[in-house]
């Protein structure tokens, strides 16, 4: 009788200790599935607005120097947690203006000598990072230019507004002989004299961008 007792006190233990082990399976499982759904719930993905987004340029050569824009064709980002992870966008390099509507600077700019825009007719930056350093905000990404790519880290600030990111750089300079932009370049010609133009750039991006649905 005794050992029947304790059979029966042995087979309810083990019953107990299934059902347990099933409901902190089940439960586990709701818990990681939750936690994926509310992992995947802070990636937003923000499309840039293309008509209010801006890119200026200013270029310089002993003489002064010429400002203009470059139009922007398409730009995406994703947030994690309200932070940019990613995102990449396109400029239109043939929209190249000058501000004073030069149209002899603007088609050399356009030609072999500068952009080559008829071969090469846009141009790409993908960002691969963002980190606060020294009080900065610095994003880091590759620009992709005549189909070259260098790295560009440049300081910027971002703010959200309702449903809308804007990020703006501050001027930033990039080295055009990096992407092979010869005409008039010291990297590569020699005897320019004061007929030469600086391989710097600088550059300002201002891209507001809708969250998308």
């Amino acid at each position: 009788m005794k050992t029947n007792i304790l059979n029966l006190f042995t087979i309810v233990a083990i019953g107990i200790a299934i059902v347990g082990f099933k409901n902190k399976t089940e439960e586990a499982t709701a818990s990681h599935t939750e936690s994926s759904k509310s992992f995947k719930a802070d990636i937003v993905k923000y499309t840039a607005n293309v008509e209010e987004s801006t890119i200026n340029w200013q270029g310089f050569k002993p003489t002064g120097s010429h400002i203009g824009t470059i139009n922007l064709i398409s730009g995406v980002f994703t947030t994690n947690d309200g932070k940019i992870d990613g995102g990449s966008f396109v400029f239109d390099m043939s929209s190249i203006k000058e501000s004073k509507d030069n149209a002899r600077l603007e088609g050399h700019l356009k030609s072999s000598d500068f952009f080559d825009v008829e071969k090469f007719p846009s141009a790409r930056f993908e960002i691969t990072s963002l980190e606060e350093k020294d009080g900065n905000t610095l994003l880091s990404g590759n620009l992709i230019l005549k189909d070259i790519t260098n790295s560009v880290v440049f300081p910027v600030s971002i703010t959200h507004k309702d449903d809308t990111l804007t990020l703006s750089s501050e001027v930033f300079t990039i080295d055009r002989s990096k992407w092979n932009v010869r005409y008039g370049s010291k990297s590569f010609f020699d005897d320019l004299k004061d007929k030469f133009i600086n391989d710097d750039i600088e550059l300002k991006i201002t891209i507001k961008a809708k969250k998308s649905i």
